[in-house]
């Protein structure tokens, strides 16, 4: 159990601070000596917080406060001071002193010092769990998968985790890129920073430039304040680029200023800023294509292509595909509080023998579907619709006009879509690679509902 010490050597002082701390549930001790206390918080280690006079005989708070701090910085330290030693408590503070409370103090006074620190404590606390859970849910243990391939991703990442390389992930939409970079982050000596997501094809050029890199108030319309922008956000973490293959020239001049010297301007403004980051990126094109045409920039290609990772599409390693429907109907079952046991042999065969166009995010969209739409205990045949099965309708459609056709076809493969992500609209954008405004005008162009 922790407790409190107090260090006083006005007995009767320090007396009194105990009995009113055992008042109110607190468990403490007390000593009238500075020497004593680092003994008792040597030998025991009991202590949480340690509240102590500044002004003693054989050993000042101060000191007690640089003993303590040395042996263990997370011990949290209130002094006790008179009128006359304020600039004293200041110089504690400055030296780790959590708060001080000033003599002759109030009962009260004392009781809500002890629970803002005990409070602060549980939050602290809390953070380190949430960061824990955090880091094990993107080690790489959780890339679900035993094929060859999937297995040299792990290799991959295990190697390159701790280095301060940069990363290009490459895979097709749905194959599991973003888990990739979190796991390396999560991995590496950065994990207790920022891991700083930004989708690339989301944002117009002037957004996404100042999305990256800030701007100062003024910097053009509709720039009301100061904005701090990603990198400095990710400072000493990790930034993850998705889709980099969309980003225009001049921001990508910008990004390289950034690999090479690891600094940058704000839009609208003229200070160069620095920052500490690992840059990784990922991208579903190929980007030395995109080079050879004088889409991307080769001196920036060869800077973010330090290490490759090549992510298989999920038809090239089937023998996970059992695993992974089998995790996403664990997750799936929780989360719509339903007993959903199994997956019957012959939905099984039929989830094997698929192609799965939108690889991994396809499959879990399929699985939670059926989790909901089952009646039963076991995901059956019925409850599996796959979208390539729809598309028979496609050889009715020979010997009409060619736009007739696209219209037809894109309208289709439109509802598919929707009725594969349960009609969530961004999941749709994204598995079809179009903008959300895209998307909307198709609905309208095609009239669905």
């Amino acid at each position: 159990m922790k407790k409190i010490l107090v260090i006083d050597d006005d007995k009767a002082m320090g007396e009194m601070c105990k009995e009113l701390l055992n008042s109110k549930g607190y468990a403490s001790d007390v000593v009238t000596s500075g020497k004593e206390a680092i003994e008792k918080i040597f030998l025991n280690g009991i202590y949480t917080i340690i509240l102590t006079d500044l002004v003693m005989p054989d050993m000042d708070g101060i000191e007690v406060l640089k003993k303590v701090k040395q042996q263990n910085p997370q011990i949290d330290v209130v002094v006790m001071t008179s009128y006359g030693t304020v600039t004293n408590a200041v110089e504690a503070m400055k030296l780790g002193a959590s708060d001080y409370i000033t003599k002759p103090f109030k009962r009260d006074e004392l009781i809500i010092v002890i629970e803002r620190i005990l409070q602060l404590q549980r939050l602290e606390g809390e953070v380190d769990r949430l960061r824990s859970e955090l880091g094990e849910k993107y080690t790489f243990g959780n890339i679900i998968g035993e094929s060859s391939k999937i297995k040299k991703i792990y290799e991959i990442i295990s190697n390159v985790s701790n280095t301060e390389a940069n990363i290009l992930i490459q895979g097709e939409t749905g194959t599991g890129k973003e888990l990739v970079a979190k796991a390396i982050h999560y991995n590496s000596a950065r994990k207790n920073y920022p891991f700083v997501k930004v989708d690339c094809a989301a944002l117009t050029e002037t957004l996404l430039e100042s999305e990256l890199f800030g701007h100062e108030k003024g910097a053009f319309t509709g720039a009301i304040k100061d904005r701090i922008g990603r990198f400095r956000t990710a400072d000493h973490g990790t930034i993850f680029l998705d889709e980099i293959g969309n980003i225009s020239l001049a921001v990508q001049a910008k990004l390289l200023r950034v690999l090479q010297d690891s600094e940058f301007e704000a839009v609208g403004g003229d200070k160069p800023i620095k920052v500490d980051v690992r840059i990784i990126a990922a991208t579903n094109a190929d980007l030395e294509v995109f080079v050879e045409k004088g889409l991307f920039r080769r001196d920036l290609f060869y800077r973010l292509n330090v290490i490759r990772i090549f992510l298989p599409p999920l038809r090239e390693r089937t023998d996970d595909i059992s695993l992974l429907a089998s995790h996403f109907l664990s997750i799936h079952s929780k989360k719509n509080k339903k007993v959903v046991e199994g997956i019957s042999r012959e939905a099984l065969n039929k989830l094997m023998s698929y192609t799965w166009q939108g690889n991994i995010r396809e499959l879990e969209n399929v699985i939670e579907r059926a989790v909901i739409l089952c009646k039963g205990k076991m995901i059956e045949l019925v409850d599996i619709p796959l979208y390539q099965e729809k598309i028979g309708f496609l050889q009715e459609l020979s010997g009409k006009p060619l736009q007739i056709l696209m219209d037809q076809v894109e309208r289709q493969v439109i509802i598919n879509t929707l009725e594969l992500v349960n009609a969530d609209k961004e999941k749709a954008a994204k598995m079809l690679q179009i903008s959300r405004a895209s998307l909307y005008n198709k609905l309208n162009k095609h009239n669905i509902a």
